[in-house]
Order: C-alpha cells, then sequence, then structure tokens
C-alpha cells in the first residue's frame, strides 16, 4: 500500500517484484555513475584552459568510448530479459481466475469452479466504514490463496482497461476481442490494492482492484461459502 509522499515502490509481495526492484536499483546505479562521469567532465572542461592535443584524437580513447556504452547496454540488457521471460512463465497454475473490465467496474470468474463469478464495485464514499480507504475499497474482493501460482485471464467487454496490483508487480492490459495472461504470486497474507493504468472514460478513476491474499484453508472456507 502507498502512502503519502512515497518515493520509491511499494513493498514487494511477490518474486516478481522483488526481481523488480532489483534490476531497478542496479539499473538506477549505473545511471548514477554515468552521471557522475559525464558531470565531472563537463565541469574540469569548464574549469580548466589546458588542452591535451593528443587526447584529442587518440585512437585508444575513441575505441573506449565506443566499447564502454555497449558493455553497459549489455549489463541492462541480460536481467531485463531474464525477467521478462520470468514474467511470462506459467508454471501449473492452482488456480485460473478470468477478470473481465467494464465502463466502469471489474468482473471476476474463478474457472476452476463451476458457478462462482461476481462483479467488483468501488465503495461510494458515503457509505465508507472507519479505516476504509477513499476510492479503492470494493464490494467484492478477490480473494486467492498465497503462496501458490494463480492464473489471471485478462479481457474487456468496452474499451480498452488495463489490470494493475503495483505490489504484485502486475501491470496486464484488458483488450476487448484479446484474451491476455498473467501469473501472481505473493509471499504473504493480506490486502493489496490496484487500478485500472489505462484511461478508459469519465469514470476510469472508479475501478479499483482489491486482491485478498490468504491461507489455502481460509480460501476453501471461503470459496465453499459463495457457491
Amino acid at each position: 500500500m502507498a502512502y503519502p509522499s512515497q518515493m520509491g515502490f511499494q513493498d514487494a509481495s511477490s518474486p516478481i517484484m522483488e526481481e523488480l526492484m532489483h534490476f531497478h536499483d542496479h539499473t538506477l546505479m549505473i545511471v548514477f555513475l554515468i552521471s557522475t562521469l559525464v558531470l565531472y567532465i563537463i565541469a574540469l572542461m569548464l574549469s580548466t584552459k589546458l588542452t591535451h592535443t593528443s587526447t584529442m584524437d587518440a585512437q585508444e580513447v575513441e575505441t573506449i568510448w565506443t566499447i564502454l556504452p555497449a558493455i553497459i547496454l549489455i549489463l541492462i540488457a541480460l536481467p531485463s530479459l531474464r525477467i521478462l521471460y520470468m514474467m511470462d512463465e506459467i508454471n501449473n497454475p492452482s488456480l485460473t481466475v478470468k477478470t473481465m473490465g467494464h465502463q466502469w467496474y471489474w468482473s471476476y470468474e474463478y474457472t476452476d469452479y463451476e458457478d462462482l463469478n461476481f462483479d467488483s464495485y468501488m465503495v461510494p464514499t458515503s457509505d465508507l466504514k472507519p479505516g476504509e480507504l477513499r476510492l479503492l475499497e470494493v464490494d467484492n474482493r478477490v480473494v486467492l490463496p498465497m503462496e501458490m501460482p494463480v492464473r489471471m485471464l485478462i479481457s474487456s467487454e468496452d474499451v480498452l482497461h488495463s489490470w494493475a496490483v503495483p505490489s504484485l508487480g502486475l501491470k496486464t492490459d484488458a483488450i476487448p476481442g484479446r484474451l491476455n495472461q498473467a501469473t501472481l504470486m505473493s509471499t504473504r497474507p493480506g490486502l493489496f490494492y490496484g487500478q485500472c493504468s489505462e484511461i478508459c472514460g469519465s469514470n476510469h478513476s472508479f475501478m479499483p482492484i482489491v486482491l485478498e491474499l490468504v491461507p489455502l484453508k481460509h480460501f476453501e472456507a471461503w470459496s465453499s461459502s459463495m457457491l
């Protein structure tokens, strides 16, 4: 859950999000070192009148400033590609949930169960209970088992939407006529909030997502009570 004036990412709650945060720190350090070097060279050039003529035409210097950026790009590209392939992997999901975007709410269907589906609307501000979050609470939360791979099938019935839960590292477009796939697995129980991340009309800001990750026995009890 984000807090006011937060500068960084939300706390990671899935292995994928942990990998994304490590990659972010790795890339940011490279950018910081490059920026420091460039600023140092600019300051040096502006503060001294000395010029080394042989350095300006040296073949060795040109070779270094051609090869070095290529090495840096490889150091960024390899971990990036690794995470992209990890995000696409589906390893025997324990549960499949189909998510459909509408103007302006989400509907969910647990395809492994015969008749388990519901719509999820935002709770109006006037109906909020103490401790609930404005513009983020819904009337029907998506309850899922923790520490188990869950496959989300995401589509839309009207316009473009985007199903996003930042703390789980999820953001998948919901496109009419197309079924997109995402995998999630939470390493801890809790409530995880998200919102539609694609401008989809006048009430785009009012279609939140709430995932409730619980131990398997609690999920089984909940699913039995819903059937």
